[in-house]
């Protein structure tokens, strides 16, 4: 009976350590699919997506689903904690270290161990229960320091996601589309702006690569605002890539491309750690109307397409390669994929506010040039 609860204390701390570490400090993916963390997050999130399903679309469930990311992170940390202490506790009861004491006081004495507190009412009496004290002692130092100083990181990562995603909303609107982003570019004459604007969102689909593949829980964080997420401008940027790479008069076809294969590449990857399946049942983001509704908008603001006749149909099958993976992780993450074309009477989240539609005003009465 002991022996064989040493070899299962040998085993939980084999599996918490590894997890641990593959999570704060491997730099590379880990394509195993049997992870701690996979199961804590998909377990976890089952129940509290299930419980907001619960709740009526708003600002209310919003802010229910807002609390999941951090907490989440909070269960990590204390699920590997107590598998340590507990670990430890029964490497200690079953190789017998200290033969006097029960289970219970081998898990307590391994909990007080582990954070070093050290109450003085139970002491190891045997060599090697001493230096097993002390291997845990180190141990619990290590990791509690480990784990506070990426604390910072993690936020640090979140908040680079969200500058871009925030910098979106005068350009694309709130939720962002592609549709409102190619026209406020070509109004503007700064369609160079523009492919700018995707050589830095290139940038943040690699970001979005590197730190959501390291730390899943990430996928889970939320925007500021509710009309916003990092989903939402993930799919106008792809939507805008999209529309370029179909084929517009005089727009360079170049960084779209690039863009577009960054941004479908972070999209299969934080599928593929969340182990999600492509959702292809999801109901049509652009229907025929709203394609014409888009190309009028777009020769409005001097877009013309290069191939009118076949562009929709080109259109659908660039959509096909990532709109289904994007229904997905939506649906998966409970966030809305916005439209291809935004409400008349949309405003962006700068201007929803006291003497905002006068500053609307304002802003859109200057001269794109005015030399």
């Amino acid at each position: 009976m002991r022996t064989a609860g040493a070899i299962l204390g040998l085993f939980l701390l084999v599996v918490v350590f590894s997890d641990a570490f593959e999570v704060m400090l491997l730099p590379r993916r880990v394509r195993r699919k049997m992870r701690l963390v996979t199961y804590l997050l998909r377990s976890t999130w089952f129940v509290w997506s299930s419980a907001a399903r619960r709740l009526r679309p708003g600002s209310r469930r919003d802010s229910f689903l807002s609390l999941y990311g951090p907490l989440s992170l909070l269960m990590l940390i204390g699920v590997w904690v107590s598998g340590l202490i507990t670990a430890f506790g029964i490497i200690s009861w079953g190789s017998s270290l200290d033969p006097a004491r029960g289970i219970f006081n081998h898990l307590y004495f391994s909990g007080i161990t582990f954070f070093t507190v050290g109450y003085g009412d139970l002491t190891p009496e045997t060599p090697w229960a001493k230096i097993g004290a002390v291997v845990e002692a180190g141990s619990g130092l290590a990791f509690l320091a480990t784990v506070i100083g990426y604390l910072p990181v993690l936020y640090q990562l979140f908040s680079r996601r969200e500058i871009q995603v925030i910098m979106l909303d005068a350009r694309a609107g709130s939720p962002p589309t592609a549709t409102v982003l190619l026209t406020r570019h070509g109004h503007g004459e700064s369609m160079a702006a523009l492919q700018e604007l995707l050589h830095e969102w290139e940038s943040w689909f690699a970001l979005v690569l590197e730190s959501h593949l390291s730390y899943p829980m990430l996928s889970y964080y939320r925007s500021q605002h509710d009309n916003e997420s990092w989903i939402a401008a993930l799919a106008a940027i792809m939507d805008t890539c999209a529309l370029i790479l179909v084929g517009l008069h005089e727009v360079s076809t170049f960084q779209a491309r690039v863009t577009f294969a960054a941004a479908r590449l972070a999209l299969m990857e934080v599928n593929r750690v969340l182990s999600l399946s492509p959702d292809v049942h999801a109901e049509s983001r652009l229907t025929s109307s709203e394609f014409k509704e888009v190309k009028a908008e777009l020769a409005a603001a001097g877009l013309a397409l290069t191939d009118e006749e076949n562009a929709e149909e080109r259109l659908a099958e660039f959509r096909a390669t990532y709109e289904p993976f994007l229904a997905g992780l939506a649906d998966h993450l409970l966030l809305q994929v916005p439209g291809w074309v935004a409400p008349k009477l949309q405003l962006d989240n700068w201007q929803a506010s006291p003497r905002g539609r006068s500053a609307k005003q304002l802003v859109e009465s200057a001269p794109a040039n005015p030399s």
